[in-house]
């Protein structure tokens, strides 16, 4: 899921550096409103490329450090996120 997200991250910013650099180095040669216009939508992306690259999924447990790892803590507070969770049926 990180490297989907991470992906999505690096799609966008390209687009984004890509529409800039493009706007001023060919566009701007023909309509300088075209050239404004493109990088008010590069301007647009980064907020939104962040906003993509730090949502979180439904399955992403972003309270608590994932059940079995060594720095997880408490092993009746895991037990008890895996049930709310529905990993784990209740006893």
């Amino acid at each position: 899921m990180y490297s989907r997200r991470r992906r999505r991250y690096f799609v966008l910013m390209g687009v984004c550096i890509a529409l800039f650099v493009s706007a001023w180095a060919f566009v701007r040669l023909w309509s300088v409103p075209a050239a404004i216009g493109m990088c008010v939508v590069a301007m647009v992306i980064p907020p939104i490329a962040a906003m993509i690259a730090n949502a979180r999924g439904p399955d992403d447990r972003w309270w608590d450090d994932p059940p079995g790892d060594p720095k997880s803590g408490d092993p009746k507070s895991d037990e008890w996120w895996d049930e709310l969770d529905g990993r784990k049926k209740p006893k």
